[in-house]
């Protein structure tokens, strides 16, 4: 059986009240991973794009697994006292 493929999107913090949480893997806005000055955090699922996406302005993305740990591994993701 094939595993679905996780899609990840970069979203502005700003717009966390419209993430439906029931169709993402993470919990809720306060278990959302953030960028450094925390201005950003992202949201991942899997399958097909969760409905509340298209209202969601300032969004990066969507990003492969991938392409979203060299993203995170940069230092708006990372400060340098983490690695």
């Amino acid at each position: 059986m094939k595993k679905m493929a996780r899609t990840y999107l970069i979203i502005p913090t700003s717009e966390l009240s419209k993430v439906d949480f029931s169709q993402v893997c993470e919990t809720s806005s306060e278990t959302v991973r953030k960028s450094v000055d925390e201005t950003k955090t992202l949201v991942k699922w899997d399958g097909s794009e969760p409905s509340f996406v298209s209202s969601i302005t300032g969004k990066e993305g969507p990003y492969t697994k991938q392409e979203i740990h060299t993203i995170l591994a940069t230092n708006v993701w990372t400060s340098s006292g983490e690695e």
